[in-house]
Parts: C-alpha cells; structure tokens; sequence
C-alpha cells in the first residue's frame, strides 16, 4: 500500500477543458488544436493489483466525443498494457513495465465525433520510473590467475568486471567492490581491491606458506529501498621462484681414476633445495674452479640433481698423482628474497627484497665443496720423441742405406725401458728396422714413381712394444720425401691412330708422357725414324705434343712407324705407332669400318657353327632310316675322275687335276683361311661311315681366278668362288 500511495503522490488526475474558439466569418470553420501531455508516469515491475487507473483526459464539447489511444502499451510493444475508457477517457494500467526494455512509451489520443471524423488529437508520453530490480553481474563467477612468487607488492594481480542493468546514473546501477575473504589467511601478505576491479597484495608472496589463495570478491550497488550484490571467487596460483640456494649433502664414488682414461665419472656430489622439484628454482648448476687445464667436466643429473665429475682428458700419474678441485653449486634460476619489515595501516607494507647473481648485490654467496682426485699408477706404453720424423732422400738409393732411426722412450717411473722395434706399415715391404736401435735401412730400391707414393713422400709407421704385462704399444712415423731422377722415358699417350684418306696431306696429333717430373719432363722432341721421305713428316715436332702429317701418296691400310721421343735432358727411346689410313666417306672414321666387319664376321662364325648341326641332324636321320631298310651300295670309281655335286655358281669353274690317294690324318692350312678338317664320309645311298678323309672349308675369296697345289689337295680360285676338291666328293 505505500508503493500505491507513492504512486497516487506521483500521479495526479489532469482534467483539460478544451476550450476550441471559432472564428466568425461569413462562414463557420472549426479549427484542431494539439497538445503534447507528458507528465504520466509508471514505475516499473508494479506489483497491482492490476488494472489501477493512471489518469484521465476529458475534452469539453457540447456534443459527445469518444476517446482512442495508439502506440507503445496498447497496440505496439508492450502490448496491451494501457487502456482508455472510450466515453471518459479514463487511462488504466494492465501490466508490469520493464524500465531496461522500456524507458518511455509514446502514445496518440484522439478524441473522435465519429467513427471517421478526428475532432482533437493530442501526443501523450509516459516515463517508466526505474527501480532497483538488478544486482550487480560479475563477468565470470570465478576467476582464474597464476603469478609468480617475486612478484612486487603493489602490482595488477588481476582486474575483476561487474556490471548493473539499472537505469545508468542512479543509485540503482552504482556499485562498490569489496574482498569478503581471503582463504588461507597469511601473515606475510594482505590483498586488497580498488574500485577499478584491480585486486593487488601488501607484503610477500611465499610459496612454501601458499600455493593457490582464493579471494571471495563482491559487488554491491547503492539503491535506495534496497542494495542488491553479487559474488565472484579468484583463485590465485603462486609459481614457485628460487628463494632458496642449493646446498651440499654429501658425495658418492672412487674419486679415483687409472691414469691415460678418460669419459670417466669418478664420483657424484649431492645436494639439497627447498624450491620446487623440477623447476629452474630447483635444478642445479654446477661450476668447476682451479681446474686450468680443462681436464674435467660437471653435469646434472636430472632426475636427482646430482653433480657428475667426469675426467675428460687423461691424466698422467709421473706429472701429478691428485687433482685439488673446489665446486661451486646454485640455480638455472637467479636468487630472489622478499622479507617483511613493517606493516603500515594505510599504503604498502615495508619490505626488503634481494635478487641476482649469488655473492652480488645482498645475495647470498653459492655453497662450494672441495675435491681431490687421485690418479692411479699404470704401465704407460712407449712414445717416440718425436712421434713423426721426416727426412728428404733422392729415389733409386741403393739397397741397405740408413734412413733414419727412431727412438722411444718409457715415461714410466716404475717400469723398465725396453723396447722391441717393429714395422706396422711398409706398403712397398721397402725397410727394415733393427728391433733393438730402431735403425730404418733401405732392402730395396726406392721408386718415386710408384703407386705407394703420394704426393712425393711414402709413409713408414713403427711400433715400439715394452715388456709389459700386458705388453704396451707406441707408435711412430717415418715420412721419406723422394726427390726425383731420371729414371724414366717419355712414351706416346696412345700406340695407334686413325687418319682419313684423301687427295691432299692428313694430320693427327699424337702427345707422349713422361713420370718423372720436370726438369726431366717435357716439352718433347718427336723425330720419325725410317723411310718416311715423301710419306710422313712431323709439323711440329716439339713440344707436350706433335703433329703427323701424311702425304698423299700414301695408300689406305694399316702402316706402322717408329718414333724417337726425347725428354728435356735428351733421355729418350724408341716408340712404335700404328697408323690405319681409311677412307671416311663411306663411315665417319675408321673405327666403324672395323665394327662393321667385326659385325660381319661375327654373323659369318654363327653360319658355321649352325651349318654342322643341321648337317649332323641329316646324318643322323639317314641313319635312323637305313635301319628299317636295307639298301644297295653305289659304288665308287677311284680312278681319275670324280664325281662333282653341282651347285650355284658366280662364273664357271676351272678344270683341276684330282690325286687319286688322301691320305687320311693329313692336316694343312690354305691361304685365305681355308682350313683342312676331318670329316666322315659314308657310304652313299647308306650304310655306315666306312672311312674318314680330311676336308676344306669353302671360303669366298675376291682374287683372281688362280690355282693352288696343297699337297693331295688342289684349290680352284674363281673370282668368287674357291672350291675345295676332295678325292671322293667335290663340294662347290
């Protein structure tokens, strides 16, 4: 009943007497007038009851008039929320206004004489009143951070957001933070929030006295029937940082090595960090000192956080028989350190903090442990002194000249110094060494030429071998420049050359070599030896290489010459050069031609290799059939004349006296590469072989038609044809 009497207060009830003057004139015209009424007023979500009445509009006129209202609360959103009373007009509230949908609503009456005649029309406007019906609205119900643990007081820890829906200005939308609690309560660090949202601590941050704070945060606003609020929860997570310095717990191991080992762990120290496991604050770093020759080397284990001391080189007993070390141990992560000193009622705390490098600026200065490593006395093998000599000879020393000698040496105080010398690597077997003295002798020639020696120099590698048990090795090297002699002769790149035949002269060049080096190389002297006049000539003859020239009375075929070469000191000797002059119209050089007829020949080998196995398929066949029937023998005459198989001829065939006697195991090579071979004869129209009698091999040949006698044989030459003539069968 008070918020309706507030309203009653509010509202008043506006009676208008429209008075509407008409001027005079010879004729009567009614003129509308309009008027702009804004003083209703509704306040939001009124709780009713519903309809209650919210003002009346009443025009005076001397006949009726019926009231309308349009716009916002009657046909426009919100709908149906306003009312008129159509004969009183009397306005009525049916509904809860909105204020943050809905902060005016704007309406047209009119006053009609009927249905279609608009006697007045009038704007009305109503304000909604807003009243305190939001609370203040977070972003996030929790909020969610980390920072770390040297984070300075004072500074953004993070920024809360709430909002109010309520009409902006008022104390309805206004609101105040507030931190309610702070879970845990600690000693070393106080938050606190500004208006702004900011949340920020007085004092330090400990992460050992607090992993994660949480901080109940609340916004209130200031309406004046009623404060509304709304909470928030921020949870803080503190990083651990390095407030503590790692410090010795001990040691492990021999603390002892053999002297010459190396890649070693002679012991492991241990240490202790209240920081967190596994983080920058708590993993170690160590650091050698007094340790000048980089003998040693330290690293951390990271499952433990151990220091690992390992010898990296080798130690020798005779120099020192311990090490004096001193390692000094802190974190991948530099030191901080927050103390509170005072705590003030207003502003920030008084605190003293310190950071950096360990033994600077406050820090505390890193723990360090001392160590000693003792080596350990063993049998050290033989070292030459130096381990390589090299020495300068001329090559081609006669066998059993003294080279050098290399000597070793024990470095062992408490072992014997005796050596057996011994080669390890001669490539060319051409030294021997006194296994007592250590004396390099010469037992065969040496060659600068020779595929053991690169680059001048051929290498000797010696073992000394104590007497040791176990027996120790040294190893040392012998490196023998050679200077060179001349000892060798300049001789042709190639042995054979193709040249073209043609009406005028033809060159190619031919070029010599030489092993030694200069100045017992080239340039060369070329000189032709023979009877060369009118037929070959060199131009140039001196120099890397030379040029032949042929003259055009030479013929195609192969031709060989005899050269001289000389080297720059006259050594020379005498060179043989083949020289194939044939004609390139044909084939581009002569190396085709060569192809070709090795083409040829080998097509003609597959002929006669084929031939005899079909000739043998027939035999057999024949023989196969003789079985089945038996069949008379033809005879044979043996007198002068003989039977002759005819066959394809180029040209006729020239008479040839035949022997009557062949002897049977007679065996002769004809020119032209008729060869004798044994062939069985058989009886004709079969029968068996009843003896065997040598044959020749047809061949074609291009000479003129001759005659040739070889023994019991006789060769007829056509111009295409040679026949072999056999005592019994004549095959053309």
């Amino acid at each position: 009943m008070r918020a309706f009497a507030r309203i009653s207060a509010v509202l008043f009830l506006l009676s208008l007497n429209v008075l509407v003057l008409e001027a005079s004139s010879n004729s009567h015209v009614r003129q509308k007038r309009a008027w702009i009424i804004d003083s209703f007023t509704i306040e939001e979500e009124h709780k009713g009851p519903f309809p209650y009445p919210l003002g009346n509009i009443s025009i005076q006129r001397d006949y009726v008039v019926h009231f309308i209202l349009h716009g916002k609360g009657v046909d426009e959103e919100p709908k149906n929320i306003l009312k008129i009373d159509q004969n009183t007009g009397l306005i009525s509230v049916h509904g809860k206004v909105d204020y943050e949908q809905y902060h005016v609503l704007k309406l047209t009456f009119e006053a009609r004489k009927s249905s279609s005649v608009v006697d007045t029309k009038l704007g009305v406007e109503i304000n909604i009143l807003d009243i305190n019906d939001h609370a203040p609205v977070f972003q996030k119900k929790v909020y969610e951070t980390t920072t770390e643990e040297s984070m300075t007081q004072g500074s953004n820890v993070l920024t809360v957001l709430a909002t109010d829906f309520d009409k902006p200005g008022t104390p309805n939308s206004t609101f105040q933070y507030k931190i309610l609690s702070v879970t845990p309560k600690t000693s070393n660090a106080e938050f606190f929030i500004e208006q702004s949202g900011k949340i920020s601590f007085k004092g330090c941050l400990d992460y050992e006295k607090a992993k994660t704070y949480n901080v109940v945060v609340e916004a209130k606003d200031n309406g004046e029937v009623v404060r509304l609020s709304s909470n928030t929860t921020v949870s803080i997570s503190i990083t651990d940082k390095n407030n503590h310095l790692p410090t010795f717990a001990g040691r492990t191991g021999p603390g002892r090595i053999n002297e010459r080992e190396s890649g070693v762990s002679v012991l492991r120290v241990h240490v202790t960090d209240k920081d967190s496991k596994n983080t920058p604050a708590w993993r170690a770093k160590y650091t050698i000192h007094g340790d000048k020759d980089n003998v040693f080397s330290i690293h951390t284990d990271p499952e433990t956080n151990d220091g690992v001391l390992v010898v990296e080189k080798p130690l020798d007993f005779e120099l020192a028989a311990s090490r004096n070390l001193t390692i000094s141990v802190e974190n991948e992560e530099p030191f901080f350190s927050c103390q509170v000193q005072k705590k003030a009622e207003t502003g920030l705390w008084e605190v003293l903090t310190t950071a950096g490098v360990p033994g600077q600026e406050g820090v505390p200065a890193a723990h360090t442990e001392a160590i000693t490593v003792f080596v350990d006395d063993v049998n050290d093998p033989p070292a030459f002194k130096p381990p390589v000599k090299i020495i300068m000879v001329e090559e081609n020393l006669e066998v059993g000249h003294l080279l050098e000698t290399l000597t070793a040496i024990d470095p062992d105080r408490t072992y014997n110094s005796e050596f057996v010398y011994k080669i390890e690597k001669d490539p060319g077997n051409w030294v021997t060494v006194n296994p007592k003295t250590g004396q390099i002798t010469t037992v065969k020639t040496l060659d600068r030429e020779s595929p053991y020696v690169v680059n001048n120099t051929y290498t000797v590698t010696l073992y000394a071998i104590d007497k040791g048990k176990p027996p120790l090795t040294g190893t040392g090297s012998l490196i023998i420049h050679l200077k060179d002699q001349n000892d060798n002769v300049p001789e042709l790149l190639q042995h054979a050359v193709d040249m073209c035949l043609s009406d005028g002269p033809t060159a190619v060049q031919i070029a010599a070599h030489d092993r030694d080096q200069d100045p017992f190389a080239g340039p060369y002297l070329f000189e032709l030896q023979g009877d060369v006049k009118g037929k070959w000539h060199l131009d140039p003859y001196h120099g890397e290489t030379a040029t032949l020239v042929r003259e055009k009375t030479v013929y195609a075929g192969p031709h060989e010459l005899q050269l001289k070469v000389y080297d720059t000191q006259g050594h020379g000797s005498l060179q043989n050069l083949s020289v194939t002059v044939c004609d390139c119209t044909t084939s581009p050089n002569c190396q085709m031609q060569r192809a070709v007829t090795s083409r040829v020949t080998n097509s003609a080998l597959g002929v006669m290799i084929i031939a005899p196995l079909v000739l043998l398929g027939v035999l057999l066949l024949a023989s196969f059939l003789s079985c089945k029937k038996e069949k008379p023998v033809m005879q044979v005459d043996h007198g002068t004349g003989e039977y002759l198989i005819t066959s394809n001829t180029e040209t006729p065939g020239t008479d040839c006296p035949i022997p009557n006697e062949v002897q049977k195991d007679q065996v002769e090579h004809i020119s032209n590469g008729v060869t004798l071979q044994k062939v069985q004869m058989s009886q004709q129209m079969g029968g068996t072989f009843s003896q065997q009698l040598p044959r020749k091999t047809l061949n074609r040949s291009m000479s003129s038609r001759s005659y040739m006698k070889a023994g019991p044989y006789q060769v007829c030459h056509t111009a295409e044809l040679q026949l072999v003539l056999l005592p019994h069968v004549i095959i053309i």
